[in-house]
């Protein structure tokens, strides 16, 4: 049975101090022997931790009795190793950067659609309302490549900074329809839909993205496998590194 437990997460939170932030979660990590990165900025926090169960849950327990941090939502996954090779704690100007400094996502998220409920949709063909539902990748396209949701637009983006201008340029492709922006953990896909909502596009973001669908009810609908960005390369729908990674 795999033995390493990896977790993903992130909050969108105002951080003041993360300079002095910086030194004691990184002690506080590598004390409990894990490893992974962490990334703090302004508008919140954004962390990939690989260890020992009791290590990696203790952690994040001592992480939400900071108030700005009680309402982290991890991700959770197994591997047969560890997928990391440090531990590092690095401050970040956003830690998704998208470059809209006027997206805040800490000031009021986007209406989010729960697995579940996007499952259904997709079984029924169309929303609760009867409109289409059109899932929108927003991750990077070798990401893509790896697999994603059957029917999913693709806009062929390299980074995340390039896709204010792609839905600038498909916008009237989403008009009158229910958009569904998707991305690995739900960071990217947070502020996407903020993005398109203050753009006149009917968007939700999918709670708990990728990670949080396979979770909750597996791979119906998916094609492929989920890259992630540690040596395990990508993840099977029920959340298993796939047979050529480092942990397989």
């Amino acid at each position: 049975m795999a033995s390493v437990l990896n977790i993903s997460a992130y909050l969108f939170t105002r951080i003041d101090d993360r300079e002095a932030l910086r030194p004691t979660l990184r002690a506080r990590a590598q004390s409990a022997g894990l490893k992974g990165t962490i990334l703090l900025a302004e508008e919140g926090i954004n962390l990939f931790l690989a260890g020992d169960r009791d290590a990696v849950r203790g952690f994040v327990d001592d992480l939400r009795a900071d108030p700005r941090f009680a309402a982290l939502t991890t991700k959770e996954s197994w591997s047969d190793a560890q997928p990391f090779r440090r531990m590092l704690v690095k401050l970040k100007r956003e830690i998704i950067r998208m470059d809209h400094p006027a997206i805040r996502p800490e000031s009021g998220r986007a209406p989010s659609v729960a697995p579940h409920s996007l499952r259904r949709w997709l079984d029924q063909g169309h929303d609760d309302t009867g409109r289409e539902v059109v899932l929108l990748d927003t991750r990077n396209a070798f990401e893509v490549d790896y697999g994603t949701f059957a029917g999913a637009v693709d806009w062929r983006i390299e980074r995340f900074t390039e896709f204010p201008g792609a839905a600038a340029a498909h916008r009237d492709d989403l008009a009158g329809k229910t958009v569904v922006s998707f991305c690995t953990g739900g960071i990217r896909c947070e502020k996407a839909a903020i993005h398109l909502r203050e753009n006149g596009v009917d968007a939700l973001q999918l709670e708990g993205g990728i990670l949080g669908y396979f979770e909750n009810v597996g791979g119906a609908h998916w094609n492929g496998e989920c890259f992630v960005f540690d040596e395990r390369e990508a993840l099977t729908a029920d959340l298993r590194p796939r047979t050529t990674a480092l942990a397989s």
